[in-house]
């Protein structure tokens, strides 16, 4: 079983070592988004506005992890419909466990790397200290891999549904989570019955904990806790939703219709 994987670990780090759009694309973006936020940043305080401000970068640098966990599923799976190789796979002896555990070792490795660097950024640009969030920052980004895993998930079952029609998901999923979640403001902005929506999803509770410590420097064991089980559930009901959507592909031939697309 671990060959397999490692087997497909290192065809992932093949393609990126041959590949400077896959490896600009892991810190383009995330570089682009920290620089927008950190100017504004910036900004806020010559304002003399609270120091709270700077919460806007750790969120930005939090929000990434999400995000890339993410897509590291859905991208990952997707090229193979556009390389036409999504066949070859599933002949093979990989079985979807044993691909989606690849495919999440790469999306971890690619996570750290980006955040590793947005925050020696972030320190250097903009004096921020992404640390100062203590051994409950390990908890933060735990949570958020187990739950863009879990959205990666459902997304992923979308696309092999409806082909490329659904890959426009693939980047418009995380942004209907993100506002509901509190990325940038506290709940308590949203309506009243929007704060219940929020509290649905694991991710609030960690942006909600990040701003609580970086402000108090307590970490909220129960907010992290709460949003460990959330993403629990979450991960439960994906794989579910996943493994029954590919079942009914396969069983209607849709993934061979898609790989003659």
């Amino acid at each position: 079983m671990w060959l397999r994987i490692s087997a497909i670990v290192m065809r992932f780090f093949f393609l990126h070592r041959r590949s400077v759009a896959r490896v600009m694309e892991i810190f383009f973006w995330p570089v682009m988004n920290l620089l927008v936020w950190g100017f504004v940043t910036s900004f806020l305080q010559e304002l003399a506005l609270p120091k709270t401000v700077l919460f806007l970068i750790g969120s930005v640098i939090l929000w990434d992890v999400l995000y890339r966990s993410q897509q590291g599923i859905t991208l990952a799976i997707t090229e193979e419909f556009w390389v036409k190789n999504i066949i070859n796979i599933f002949i093979s002896p990989i079985s979807v466990a044993e691909l989606l555990g690849a495919i999440c070792i790469v999306g971890i490795i690619k996570s750290l790397v980006t955040t590793i660097f947005l925050a020696l950024l972030a320190f250097f640009l903009y004096s921020f200290n992404l640390m100062e969030t203590g051994p409950g920052l390990v908890l933060f980004l735990g949570n958020l891999l187990l739950f863009g895993w879990a959205v990666g998930l459902f997304t992923m079952a979308l696309i092999f549904r409806y082909g490329r029609a659904g890959e426009a998901l693939i980047w418009g999923v995380p942004f209907l989570i993100q506002p509901v979640s509190a990325v940038f403001y506290p709940v308590g902005v949203l309506p009243l019955w929007l704060q219940k929506v929020a509290w649905l999803l694991p991710s609030t509770y960690v942006f909600e904990g990040m701003r609580q410590v970086l402000a108090t420097g307590v970490t909220d064991m129960f907010k992290l806790g709460v949003s460990f089980g959330l993403n629990m559930v979450y991960l439960l009901l994906g794989s579910l939703y996943f493994g029954w959507m590919l079942r009914r592909v396969r069983e209607m031939g849709y993934l061979s219709r898609m790989h003659l697309e």
